[in-house]
Formats: structure tokens, C-alpha cells, sequence
């Protein structure tokens, strides 16, 4: 079998005793009605936090995980941070006076080194109202 089965070979004997083999195409089918792999990875929910200019973390229940640091300080920034969801600018709480700089409240599917507290790869990610993350007694304050 080829790729998720859209291709299928076969040996087809020639004769009795199957010691002359052709091996033939036996199976094409239509890649249509498969659906792709579904992304890999872990929900975590909590603040997400840039609290200075490369650095960017993420702060659940367990961890705060690190998804940049200025400069990879702190190791290689993690693959597919533009998967980062924008924000609604009325959920942002800039601690910065104006630089851009704060928190905000969001969930991200991510792959994670939880030997080292990073997020290795963002796949997805959805923002959420900041009164989601006050109310969760679980999350340190940000």
C-alpha cells in the first residue's frame, strides 16, 4: 500500500509454482473520501503573556511554558508561532503604558518539551475573554 491506501500493488504469478512473480498495480482508488491526519498535539488553556519585546509565554495550571525568548535566551523559539490567534484589543491588558506589551487569555493546541517547560510547535490556537482565565481558580495570577 501507498499513502493512506490510495495505491495498492500486488504480485501476480506466472506460473504454478509462483516463481516467476510481475508486480502489478492492483488498486487505485479516489484520495477523495480521505480525510487528512488529524493535527497532533495537547490543548492548554491559560494566559498568554508578552511581557517584553521577543518574549512570549504561555501560563496554565501546570506551567508557565515558554513559546519565545529574546534572542532563543532561552532555547529555539517555538515552530508556528504566527498560528497565534489575534486578539480582540478590548481583551488585552497592556502592562507596558502603550508599548504592547501584556497578557491575554487564549487556548492553544501545541507540542510541547515538558522536560524543558517549552512549546516546541503552535498548531492552532483560539483567544478567549479574559473573564474565562480570571475565573479559572486553577491559573496563577498573571
Amino acid at each position: 500500500m501507498f499513502g493512506n491506501g490510495q495505491i495498492w500493488i500486488n504480485g501476480v504469478c506466472n506460473d504454478s509454482t509462483c516463481k516467476n512473480v510481475d508486480i502489478k498495480v492492483a488498486t487505485i482508488q479516489s484520495t477523495a473520501s480521505i480525510a487528512p491526519p488529524a493535527p497532533s498535539g495537547e490543548m492548554r488553556c491559560g494566559w498568554i503573556e508578552n511581557p517584553t519585546p521577543g518574549d512570549l509565554f504561555l501560563i496554565d495550571k501546570h506551567a508557565t511554558w515558554t513559546i519565545t525568548s529574546q534572542g532563543q535566551a532561552e532555547g529555539p523559539d517555538a515552530a508556528g508561532v504566527d498560528n497565534i490567534p489575534d486578539g480582540d484589543p478590548k481583551q488585552f491588558v497592556d502592562t507596558s503604558r502603550g508599548a504592547g506589551h501584556g497578557y491575554s487569555c487564549g487556548c492553544l493546541s501545541v507540542e510541547t518539551s515538558a522536560r524543558d517547560k517549552r512549546i516546541t510547535k503552535v498548531i492552532s490556537g483560539k483567544a478567549l475573554p479574559l473573564a474565562k482565565c480570571k475565573a479559572d481558580k486553577a491559573l496563577p495570577k498573571p
